[in-house]
Formats: C-alpha cells, sequence, structure tokens
C-alpha cells in the first residue's frame, strides 16, 4: 500500500514539474559543419522525445529522413514560418533534465537567423514551443493514465483488505458462537452425567432388592419341597 501511494506522489510530482519550456540559440555541428539554430529543452526522455518530434514534423512538414542520428526534411512546408520550402536539419539529445531538440532551417537563400530574419524566427521559436506543450499534454495524460491504475489497483487493495476484515469478523462471530454452543453442550453433557450417576446408584439399589426377592423365592421354593417330601 505504501508503494502505490508512493507511486502516486510521485506521478503527480512529474506532472508538477514538466511545465517548462525553453528555446535559445545555439549552434550544432553536423556531420563536421558548424551550424546556427535554435534548441528546445525539455523534461522527457530521449526515446518518447525523439519518437514525438519525428511523428509531429511528418505531420508539420514532411517526410522525414533520419540517418546516423540526424533528422532531415526536404522541401518542408510550414506555412507558419515560411511560405517558400524549407530544409529541415535537427538532432534530439539528453540533457540531466530530460531531451535537447535543435533544428537549423535552410530557406534556400539564408538560414533561420534571430537576427536576419527575425520573423522567421519567432515562428520557428513559436513551432517548437508548440510541440513542447503537444509533449507534455501527451505526458501528463499518460501519467493521469498512470495514476487511475494506481487509483484503481488501490481501490481492488482497499476492497480486498476489507473483504479479508468481513471474513475474519465473520469468523470470530463463528467462532463465538461455537464456543457459547459447546459451553451449552458441556452443560447439557454435565447434566446427562449427573442423571447417569443417580441411575447407577438406583440400579445398585434396585439389584439388591432383587437379589433379595430371589433368595426369599429359593427359600419358599424349599420350603415346599421339604412339605412334598413329608408326604408318604
Amino acid at each position: 500500500m505504501r508503494r502505490i501511494i508512493l507511486a502516486v506522489l510521485l506521478l503527480i510530482s512529474g506532472v508538477c514539474q514538466a511545465q517548462m519550456v525553453q528555446v535559445v540559440e545555439k549552434e550544432q555541428e553536423v556531420n563536421g559543419v558548424i551550424r546556427r539554430g535554435q534548441q528546445l529543452s525539455v523534461q522527457i526522455d530521449p526515446k518518447t522525445t525523439e519518437k514525438a518530434w519525428k511523428d509531429y514534423l511528418s505531420k508539420k512538414a514532411g517526410r522525414v529522413k533520419s540517418s546516423k542520428g540526424v533528422l532531415t526534411v526536404e522541401g518542408a512546408v510550414i506555412d507558419t514560418i515560411s511560405s517558400t520550402p524549407l530544409r529541415v536539419i535537427s538532432l534530439v539529445g539528453s540533457n540531466a533534465q530530460g531531451s535537447n531538440i535543435w533544428w537549423t532551417l535552410d530557406m534556400g537563400v539564408a538560414y533561420v537567423d534571430k537576427d536576419a530574419t527575425p520573423k522567421e524566427h519567432a515562428a520557428a521559436e513559436s513551432f517548437m514551443r508548440g510541440f513542447a506543450r503537444k509533449l507534455y499534454r501527451e505526458d501528463v495524460l499518460r501519467q493521469i493514465n498512470e495514476a487511475e491504475e494506481v487509483l484503481r489497483a488501490t481501490k481492488s487493495e482497499q476492497d480486498r483488505v476489507v473483504k479479508d476484515a468481513n471474513s475474519i469478523q465473520n469468523q470470530i462471530d463463528k467462532n463465538r458462537q461455537r464456543k457459547q454452543d459447546l459451553k451449552a453442550e458441556l452443560a447439557r453433557n454435565a447434566e446427562e452425567l449427573k442423571q447417569l450417576e443417580l441411575n447407577v446408584e438406583h440400579n445398585v439399589k434396585q439389584q439388591e432388592i432383587s437379589r433379595q426377592q430371589v433368595q426369599d423365592m429359593e427359600k419358599s421354593v424349599e420350603a415346599v419341597r421339604e412339605k412334598l417330601k413329608a408326604i408318604k
């Protein structure tokens, strides 16, 4: 039970912590070339983050290719960022709190940059923040589902404990009733024993009376025989 409660507390703690979204300018080496781009940090494990980011890019930008950890989208169409197709290069890594998502956007004539293309840069940052919110929502929903599973398990455990308590109480009640029945039976046995002892005493007296009667009858028979002998 304590482990179940602890699991719920940990899940709630995870929901509360997974709120910070940070996007910063960062240079990254990709295939030996230093590129400037944006990096998003999220408090979600890298494996979950990478899968979700691939799916997000596929739906929002186009077909995603993956090679040696580098994600690329050729001719990406992201209307919220640019009216012209983009070349997206992205990496997903880990940090002490969770994961980093880095990307750079090639507009063909220039890269999306905070100073050179502020509008596109802001839109790209908004795109990443939108992904982070979606990722966090999904993570919170997952944790809620897990918490509900824990809650169901807790309720089942509670039901089991209550059922056991009722069973134990029923056994106690039956034991008490059995004890009372045994006491009543012992009392009846004591009365029966007393009556049997009285019957034995009475029988002994009856045997003595019967024995005396037999002796008297034998004497009477013997007296009649003597009278018979006297007749000649």
